[in-house]
């Protein structure tokens, strides 16, 4: 049976990444990934980018962002010159080691050095790394600022800079170190800017430091079109009989269930365990090492279920998720939007189920009210054809 997509990657004018006049190398790589069209974000971004153009884009998650900026960005830099060319910035190390993953697939036919550096790893490593040939770093920002600054990384030449998930890199404790970054890098380079949200320190941001941007907007509705929202109003003591529940009922490939603490990740992990169902755990205070060693077991399909912090809404992309189960429900609206975003993956479907306390009734209704979207009551039985993809095998994660 053919895939099913959502029109938040089909709505394309039929562009075909053929007609943006790639490298030839380039195009093997991109369709030896699987991409076979461009996405709206693809369509709009890629042509502008290649001309050098600063880019402002706004998009939802799930919608081909990344390849919206790895594409011309491999594109644009030149394999014969042996120093640093793009810095791509991204706001966690997960994100960071999926971005550089994607874009050594991209372009493995380029002759490329693509290195990944992030905080929670051995600096001495990222040293030694750089003392080679290095042609595309992706980063977290502390880490790379401290490269900067030890006279490692050299950015004399870094003629492309790029903000993958900006509105969280630009946050309010991370934007002196972004401010910084700056400092170090050609006054005359390419920006591009791409996030789902856009608060009041991007907008400043922007105004500052990108020169005459190609405008994206793809926002007309913020929550991604194949993912359906319920929630289940109940009491605390309650949520671990629901979630119990939930899997019993609903055709799981895998899900990712959001917690607001470390702690209660850890003691939920362990009664979902204890009720027989394979599952996983990860969130900020795990060492790097043991983080990465989850989130590749996860992504490998080795592990049915999820539990984490927000740590894991910002950008990772696993296709195979198309249940997001918030166990404790968010304050805020952007939080929502990016936990959501974990299901429905470039325009495949997804469901989002809410366990609300009275504690959280407010929260909904302005989440509701800001997202301008209808979170509906979790009725007895859930339509399949809402949230399980043709495409999607349910062996792709083994049997709880």
């Amino acid at each position: 049976m053919s895939e099913s997509y959502t029109i938040d990657v089909t709505a394309t004018r039929g562009t075909e990444f053929e007609d943006f006049g790639l490298k030839r190398e380039l195009l093997l790589g991109i369709f030896e990934k699987g991409f076979e069209n461009p996405s709206p974000v693809q369509e709009e971004c890629i042509p502008n980018a290649l001309m050098r153009r600063d880019i402002l884009a706004r998009a939802k998650n799930g919608t081909g962002k990344t390849g919206a900026y790895l594409i011309p960005t491999l594109q644009l830099v030149d394999p014969a010159l042996a120093c640093i060319q793009a810095l791509i910035l991204v706001p966690t190390r997960e994100l960071a080691l999926q971005t550089a993953s994607i874009a050594k697939e991209l372009g493995k036919h380029l002759n490329l050095e693509i290195m990944t550096t992030t905080g929670g790893t051995n600096t001495r490593d990222d040293i030694l790394r750089l003392g080679q040939t290095v042609h595309v770093v992706v980063a977290t920002g502390g880490r790379i600022l401290d490269l900067i600054e030890r006279g490692v990384a050299q950015m004399a030449r870094c003629n492309i800079l790029v903000f993958d998930e900006a509105d969280k890199l630009l946050s309010e404790d991370s934007l002196d170190t972004v401010q910084k970054i700056i400092s170090h890098l050609p006054e005359k380079r390419q920006t591009m800017l791409l996030s789902a949200t856009y608060p009041v320190a991007v907008q400043g941001f922007t105004k500052r430091y990108l020169k005459n941007p190609h405008v994206i907007n793809l926002m007309e509705t913020l929550t991604l079109k194949g993912v359906t929202q319920f929630y289940a109003f109940l009491e605390e003591k309650d949520k671990v009989r629901c979630l119990n529940t939930l899997f019993g009922k609903l055709q799981i490939n895998q899900s990712i269930i959001f917690c607001s603490s470390h702690s209660r990740v850890e003691l939920l992990a362990k009664k979902i365990t204890k009720l027989g169902y394979s599952c996983l755990y990860i969130h900020s205070r795990m060492e790097q090492s043991h983080r990465n060693t989850v989130f590749d077991a996860f992504r490998k399909g080795k592990s049915r279920h999820l539990v984490c912090t927000d740590l894991f809404t910002r950008g990772i992309d696993i296709q195979a998720v198309n249940v997001v189960v918030n166990f404790d429900f968010p304050r805020e609206a952007e939080t929502y939007l990016h936990r959501i975003g974990r299901s429905g993956r470039y325009g495949h479907l997804g469901l989002a189920i809410n366990l609300v306390t009275a504690g959280n009734r407010e929260a909904l209704l302005r989440i509701e009210r800001e997202l301008g979207t209808a979170i509906a009551p979790m009725p007895s039985v859930v339509d399949q054809s809402l949230y399980v993809d043709s495409s999607v095998s349910d062996a792709t994660a083994q049997s709880s």
